[in-house]
């Protein structure tokens, strides 16, 4: 499970730097777009919609930007269709990566994504390639200065909560994607912040990797999520502690 703290750390300050670089409210947009298509314009009947807005009131995003994005997805405001497409491959020393795309044109999207692949040592793989790889769960992120490890086990395991974990700072809550609403919900109702709280995809098995293929692999995800239609990506790798130190 250390894989999950390293990886977890990694991602904490990747999200700082999207921030600052205004990114994330692209993406937390799009999401939001595609969920009230999806499911409907009501967060209480529609799980995904309701993670979608919370994801953007944790980033400070507007209520009327919020409001604008849900009325795109059901219709009523016109604005760009776009398409859930997810593009597998292979990184540096054989790391599975997985990449959820929103996309008003797949095939521009693909040939993208294959060239960014390409150029950064790594290689588009079929369908199916590496997504087994990984499992659909919730996943909370919580300071460890909020609470005691006895105490948040109370709270998020009689919700439905598989696993929690540790790393020097923080505890990693883990659930099926059914439990989630109910142990984010436990959590909020218990006052206990969530730094990060998501229905994300989680490798069944990691890779570890030498430094030199770690800042490699980093790379490449980089230029993969900094790409426009990219909304997430996930892989497989053990980071080593001194590249993450390299990060901070």
């Amino acid at each position: 499970m250390s894989g999950h703290s390293k990886w977890a750390s990694i991602k904490h300050k990747k999200a700082a730097a999207d921030a600052k670089r205004g990114k994330i409210f692209t993406k937390l947009i799009r999401e939001i777009t595609m969920a009230a298509k999806t499911g409907g314009g009501d967060p209480n009947t529609n799980p995904g919609l309701r993670t979608a807005i919370q994801s953007a009131k944790s980033e400070n995003m507007p209520a009327d930007n919020i409001e604008r994005a849900i009325k795109k997805g059901t219709g009523e405001l016109e604005g760009v269709t776009y398409e859930e497409v997810v593009y597998e491959g292979y990184g540096p020393q054989g790391v599975a990566i997985l990449v959820q795309c929103l996309s008003d044109n797949k095939n521009r999207t693909a040939a993208e994504i294959r060239n960014i692949f390409t150029k950064l040592g790594g290689s588009m793989a079929g369908a199916g390639s590496v997504a087994w790889i990984f499992e659909k769960k919730g996943f909370i992120v919580i300071a460890k200065n909020k609470i005691s490890e006895e105490a948040l086990m109370e709270i998020v395991l009689p919700q439905g909560a598989e696993d929690l974990t540790s790393s020097a700072d923080h505890y990693e809550v883990t659930s099926s994607p059914h439990d989630f609403e109910a142990v984010r919900e436990a959590l909020e109702k218990a006052k206990i912040p969530a730094e990060s709280s998501q229905v994300t995809m989680i490798p069944k098995n990691q890779v570890p990797v030498s430094p030199e293929s770690a800042r490699s692999v980093l790379k490449l995800i980089e230029a993969l999520e900094e790409h426009d239609d990219v909304q997430n990506v996930y892989a497989n790798c053990d980071i080593p502690d001194e590249v993450i130190k390299e990060i901070g």
